[in-house]
């Protein structure tokens, strides 16, 4: 079955790169709508971007999404995390902004508040990937793979020659609740080399140790230091644990990661394919008003819009 929420949710924060003030609001929306962006405050092109592995124009930094009229959101990935890991597959989300608030760095205060919200069931079957033989990628030493299995597991591991974070891997068996439990907390981080760089060159103004975990060397910057040193699986290694069975290893210089993810049964990827069926708002979107669309989800209209 098909997911979406019991009622909106409004958030405010700050863009971790532009640090401008944003809001934002998750609506609840009809089966196989899929999930949505929608710039409020863009006038007289399309404002409705969706949240598909298509429309991601630029990875640097965080993940940019983009529509045919070149109107993006930037920095999703902790929202579209926590929308997947708590299962809502039927979303419009607005926003005042070109980025979405980047709150404390992590998926915690989405998951938190889509938990005390609550969903419901709509229309339509659950969208899937069955992964059927290994799919990898990589890229500088840094690997990213996908294989059968008969459930959804995620194995990965990072390198990098700070002392402060080392190498560390973890496997965890994503059942229900896991994302809550286990991931919701992690949050973005940085070396402070890094922070100075970009910020120099206009980047990460709205960056600060409240919502990113920075390192300089050996050393955790953070007041109360990292949120946890391992994830509390049973499964998950302590650092610098050696691992039983091996992947390919990023390079120790810095950036590098790999991991796995093993996948026999369906996985659950809200915003992944095309939205379809009468409800469903046309691909790219059209200027119109689309039938079954949540409030506030009509193409091309100016103005600072307000949801119930």
């Amino acid at each position: 079955m098909q997911t979406t929420l019991r009622g909106a949710l409004t958030f405010e924060g700050i863009g971790l790169h532009s640090g401008r003030p944003v809001r934002l609001r998750i609506l609840p929306a009809s089966g196989e709508y899929g999930i949505w962006f929608k710039r409020l405050d863009v006038v007289g092109l399309d404002q409705m971007i969706p949240a598909a592995w298509d429309r991601v124009t630029d990875p640097r930094l965080c993940t940019l999404l983009s529509n045919a009229d070149g109107v993006s959101v930037s920095t999703v990935e902790h929202l579209m995390a926590a929308l997947a890991g708590m299962g809502v597959t039927n979303a419009l989300i607005e926003l005042d902004g070109p980025e979405v608030p980047i709150m404390d760095g992590s998926s915690r205060g989405f998951v938190q508040a889509i938990q005390a919200r609550g969903l419901r069931h709509v229309d339509g079957e659950a969208r899937a990937i069955r992964i059927l033989k290994p799919v990898e990628v990589v890229d500088q030493g840094r690997v990213a793979r996908l294989e059968p299995s008969d459930g959804f597991e995620i194995d990965f591991e990072i390198v990098f020659e700070d002392a402060a974070i080392g190498a560390q891997s973890a496997r965890l068996d994503m059942g229900p609740g896991v994302f809550a439990d286990q991931l919701m907390e992690c949050r973005t981080f940085c070396r402070k080399a890094e922070v100075d760089a970009l910020q120099k060159m206009g980047l990460a103004r709205g960056g600060s140790l409240e919502n990113a975990i920075v390192v300089d060397g050996g050393e955790v910057l953070n007041p109360g230091g990292a949120r946890r040193v391992a994830l509390r699986s049973g499964r998950a290694r302590s650092p610098r644990t050696p691992r039983r069975r091996a992947l390919t290893r990023a390079p120790t210089s810095g950036t590098g990661s790999c991991g796995r993810l093993r996948s026999g049964a369906p996985v659950f990827m809200p915003g992944c394919g095309r939205a379809r069926g009468a409800n469903a708002p046309a691909r790219p979107p059209a200027r119109a008003r689309a039938r079954g669309a949540p409030p506030g989800s009509s193409r091309g209209a100016s103005g600072r819009g307000r949801g119930n």
